[in-house]
């Protein structure tokens, strides 16, 4: 089409640069086959830049080459409809020449326009359908234009999409954030609130505890009870809640009752990792009695097992191995290097009616003492001869500075139990 015009825009030219025709003058007005149109209207090659470049960029570059073409589309555009008009005012001359002669030529003269290939109406009407064609093009060329810019903007569109999607998620993650950050305060709170109720309740009994071991004994006294051994097993037996520190001295007294045959078993033991015989008073079968120090061993002239009550004191020193014996305020026995220079252990376990072969355990039921027991004190020292007679007749009450017989120092296991125990004087009648 485009063809198509130039050649009428020649035509034109050809016909001559004049606003009007001279006289005696006339235009031939031809038209152009359609196949000279065939060859269409080339768009101007596009210059490749170098270089590998992204899909973005190469998008870019072709919408300014399209808006490049439409500009100089819309210049032909322009300059094509002005030549249209040029070329319709000269066809409507060529038509009123065809209508009539021209003056001075009326006689002889030929018409012309007899002899255009096409009729002028038809030349109009193929110029009309160029120009529809071409204002077809050029908005199919205006379509394409919108439709490369929609896909050139797609990735920033798609970007834009995507930070917007990627805010409202971090948003979403702050707020679940500060609901986390929410509920770990409430949590801590309340585990506070749970762990102060629990201090306050241990507290109380403590409190409890305190006010128990301070006299509120189901006996007379915290020191008026007795504990119970009544069967030879290897399951019943008391313990004392203390235990020793180092000793270089000790004595030990308690009272005691049974009428075990043969040998009335082991009254205390008090064994030390490493070493399960650190202290032990022991009668085990027809043997006398015995108290072992590490593990060496002195016979003690005591004879206890009348099913009467009686006072028994041993007192040790680690100077030269000194001990001596007593049986109701009366020294009956003594002796020396049993274990001398040896310090007694600390941190052992004290344990009132068995035999310890480990420390706290293992132990023998024929090594178990039968009977009952009270009153057991250890002093860290060796207590005189006179202040043993006076706690053996019931002169002095004097409690251990070591381990002192106390209620709540005292625990039975295996049906050992707890009685009140007979007074002293009563003791004393039972002899």
């Amino acid at each position: 089409m485009l063809a198509l015009l130039t050649a009428g825009v020649a035509l034109a030219v050809a016909a001559g640069a004049q606003d009007g025709p001279a006289p005696g003058n006339r235009f031939v007005c031809t038209a152009l086959p359609p196949e000279a149109a065939r060859a269409g209207c080339p768009l101007p090659a596009m210059p490749m830049q170098g270089g590998a470049l992204s899909p973005e960029e190469e998008l870019r570059a072709a919408v300014l080459q399209l808006r490049e073409t439409v500009v100089q589309q819309k210049e032909t555009l322009g300059a094509q409809r002005e030549a249209i008009s040029e070329l319709t005012a000269k066809l409507a001359r060529c038509e009123g020449l065809a209508a009539g002669k021209v003056p001075g030529r009326a006689a002889s003269g030929k018409d012309t326009m007899g002899d255009l290939p096409r009729d002028p109406g038809h030349v109009v009407e193929q110029l009309s359908r160029s120009l529809q064609t071409l204002k077809d093009r050029l908005e199919s060329l205006e379509h394409q234009l919108r439709v490369n810019v929609s896909m050139a903007a797609l990735p920033g569109d798609f970007r834009e999409v995507l930070q917007r999607r990627l805010g409202e998620l971090e948003r979403q993650l702050l707020r679940k954030v500060a609901e986390l950050e929410d509920e770990k305060s409430l949590l801590h709170n309340e585990t506070s609130a749970h762990r102060q109720k629990t201090e306050s309740a241990l507290n109380a009994l403590l409190q409890r505890v305190t006010e128990l071991e301070r006299g509120n004994s189901a006996f007379k006294s915290p020191d008026a009870f007795k504990v119970s051994l009544p069967l030879r097993t290897n399951y019943l037996y008391g313990k004392i809640k203390k235990t020793l520190p180092e000793l270089y001295a000790f004595t030990i007294c308690l009272w005691l009752r049974s009428s075990a045959s043969p040998g009335i078993g082991t009254p205390f033991s008090y064994a030390v990792p490493g070493q399960a015989n650190e202290i032990v008073l022991i009668e085990w079968g027809n043997n006398p009695i015995e108290l072992l120090i590490n593990d060496k061993v002195a016979q003690l002239p005591l004879f206890v097992s009348d099913g009467k009550w009686h006072h028994i004191c041993v007192t040790w020193t680690t100077r030269d191995g000194m001990w001596e014996a007593f049986q109701d305020g009366e020294k009956l026995g003594t002796g020396e290097n049993l274990a001398p220079w040896h310090p007694i252990k600390p941190g052992g376990v004290l344990i009132l009616g068995q035999e310890q072969d480990t420390v706290g355990g293992r132990f023998d039921a024929t090594q178990a003492f039968v009977g009952e027991l009270s009153q057991f004190n250890i002093w860290d020292r060796v207590l005189r001869a006179q202040e043993i007679i006076h706690i053996a007749n019931c002169s002095a009450n004097m409690a251990g500075n070591i381990i002192p017989w106390v209620d709540n120092n005292v625990d039975v296991f295996g049906g050992a139990s707890k009685w009140p125990v007979e007074t002293c004087e009563e003791r004393l009648l039972d002899l």
